[in-house]
């Protein structure tokens, strides 16, 4: 008996040395509810109105940290396209919009990145852009953010509306959005689970850190 409870408590402790902590761990998390019908149709391609702020990609970073039970893998899209547009000289009451080209992605990983483009995760051939749209940005946050923005998530052929907490800076010339905080990818049907040994963890963190340039 006491060698059978050693045996079990070395296990017991190799699975803790082995398994990786949760990145979605204490990042707030974004509510997701159903878009309303009329609103699930993909956008096209932001562009800035007159007064609005288009992004600087070179100054911007789109990321995601996924993770599995033995480790957690840093990644992001390189291309993509966002405008925010105020009401009345401030972001509160304006709208936000950003799309992006799901083969322009990357990870730590060449392997993993051809895998998070096939059908097994995004399915890039067949979905090949994820848009936001939001429908309300407003004044406070949770956990020491300064807005609240919500807006329909169009992702994998889903379409979502979802509520997230930002730090929205407006001065300068500038508009900067940074944000972190997580989403199940179940909720846009990416359901593959992963080895049995190795299972893919659900939530996803999205990392936002974009500035934008006010036009001339």
């Amino acid at each position: 008996m006491i060698r059978s409870n050693s045996i079990a408590l070395a296990i017991g402790l190799a699975l803790a040395t082995t398994a990786c902590s949760n990145p979605a761990d204490g990042k707030p998390q974004a509510k997701v509810e159903e878009a309303a019908p009329q609103d699930k149709a993909e956008e096209a391609a932001p562009a800035a109105k007159a007064g609005g702020y288009t992004v600087n990609a070179a100054a911007s970073k789109l990321g995601f940290v996924g993770s599995k039970v033995t480790g957690s893998h840093p990644g992001g899209f390189k291309t993509f396209s966002a405008t925010v547009d105020p009401k009345d000289g401030k972001v509160e009451g304006g709208s936000v919009s950003v799309e992006i080209e799901i083969d322009s992605m990357f990870s730590d990983s060449e392997k993993l990145t051809g895998h998070l483009k096939s059908a097994d995760f995004f399915d890039a051939a067949a979905h090949p852009k994820a848009t936001f749209q939001s429908s309300e940005i407003k004044a406070g946050g949770t956990d020491g953010h300064s807005h609240t923005v919500v807006g329909n998530l169009g992702l994998h052929g889903v379409t979502k509306k979802i509520t997230f907490p930002a730090s929205i800076a407006m001065e300068g010339g500038k508009v900067t959005v940074k944000s972190e905080f997580s989403i199940n990818r179940k909720d846009f049907e990416m359901a593959y689970a992963g080895k049995a040994d190795d299972l893919i963890r659900d939530e996803v963190v999205i990392k936002l850190d974009l500035t934008f340039d006010g036009k001339a």
